[in-house]
């Protein structure tokens, strides 16, 4: 809950965060040309087209929403694992969807796997999490059928 929402409020001032990892990257790295690339195309679509940003706070909006519906699992884990499974599958698809959106936008390869291990390392809480509502889930369902046999 909390990296979706830390996530989502990165998307909203995405200028002022290109401009900083722009300064902290020398230009002549692969990495600095693509952020100063990038962030220099990011200025110049904001001065022209600043409508074109709302995007970004509508993405920023969806990982606030996402977040929220983390607390179902919270509250009731047995009865809201669907959630957790909802999760681990964005998670798988964040690979495919990379992979092609990243190709038909130009975006390095290299970019599109630092993209990729956001799902990777997602899955990673999120099957601890469904593996230990699948073990309350058991002992709930031992314990009531005993207590139901009894």
């Amino acid at each position: 809950m909390i990296a979706l929402f830390l996530s989502g409020l990165t998307a909203i001032p995405l200028e002022s965060e290109l401009s900083f990892l722009s300064r902290c990257f020398s230009p002549t790295a692969t990495i600095g040309a693509w952020i100063d690339k990038v962030y220099m195309s990011l200025a110049e679509t904001n001065r022209k087209y600043p409508f074109i940003a709302y995007g970004s706070d509508w993405l920023a909006f969806a990982h606030f929403v996402l977040a929220i519906l983390f607390i179902g699992p919270l509250r009731d884990p047995v009865r809201n694992k669907w959630v957790i499974e909802f999760g681990m599958i964005a998670c798988l698809l964040i690979i495919p969807f990379a992979f092609i959106a990243g190709e038909f936008r130009g975006i390095p390869i290299w970019w599109r796997l630092i993209d990729c291990s956001f799902g990777v390392v997602g899955l990673i809480p999120l099957s601890i999490c469904h593996s230990k509502i699948k073990q309350l889930e058991s002992f709930i369902n031992k314990t009531s059928n005993y207590e139901t046999a009894y």
